[in-house]
């Protein structure tokens, strides 16, 4: 047996063991994707992360979204006959979306923004890296860019993406998306649906350290899944 960061491209393994008690968060999130023992995947790639950070902005149709950076792991579009996902994307690339993983609740979260197999998406921008300093009631709140993302405000009759207002606007939450714990995480600060919030300033953020390590692009069946370089050296295959 070969620890799966070990596989040469283009080859096809069977899981065996992955390290971590049945419990553990390693053997929940590879089971999310559909990686548990005694399944068959094809390793495509193991290559450098992708050296940018933060949330990325996207032409959707003719609608501008912005895309956290966990999210744009996850969703995999085709350009020029190559399959990758779509944070590699450089400014004024355009790619169709060939599959989105992460189960029928992040399809449903990116959807809303108008992403679903078979659309056409130009990357446009990496979003800057910083913070949303907001009122919510009488409380200052600090969040970043890619939780604002996924809250999504009334603004004169339109709805849009938190990191869109205006500074000064005052505008009412309308959803928050990205599931239970964003949620819960969000309203623990007074971000919930029906709050006025107002965008009172923007902080830089300290830029985070540079990732290093690789990850693994596999197909498992007719899905694309990407593996982080620490989950990959906790799965052992033949």
């Amino acid at each position: 047996m070969k620890l799966l960061i070990e596989v040469e491209s283009e080859t096809s393994v069977v899981v065996r063991s992955i390290e971590g008690g049945p419990e553990s968060a390693i053997r929940t999130y590879l089971a999310d994707l559909g990686v548990i023992e005694e399944v068959e995947l094809t390793l495509l790639t193991s290559e450098p992360i992708h050296v940018h950070v933060g949330p990325i902005s996207l032409k959707v149709v003719d609608t501008e979204v912005i895309v956290c950076q966990g999210w744009a792991d996850k969703i995999f579009v085709e350009k020029e006959g190559v399959i990758f996902p779509l944070l590699k994307l450089e400014k004024g690339d355009s790619g169709v979306v060939t599959a989105i993983e992460g189960g029928k609740d992040f399809e449903s979260w990116v959807a809303e923004l108008g992403i679903n197999e078979g659309s056409e998406v130009e990357f446009l921008s990496h979003i800057p890296h910083e913070s949303l300093v907001l009122k919510v009631g009488d409380r200052e709140v600090k969040i970043g860019p890619g939780k604002a993302s996924r809250i999504w405000v009334e603004d004169e009759g339109k709805a849009i993406q938190l990191n869109y207002l205006q500074e000064g606007k005052v505008a009412r939450v309308s959803k928050v998306s990205g599931g239970t714990r964003h949620e819960q995480e969000m309203e623990e600060v007074g971000l919930k649906e029906g709050v006025e919030v107002t965008v009172v300033g923007r902080e830089v953020l300290v830029a985070p350290p540079q990732r290093k390590g690789n990850y693994v692009l596999a197909r498992l069946g007719d899905q694309m899944i990407s593996i982080g370089r620490g989950m990959a050296e906790k799965v052992w295959v033949e």
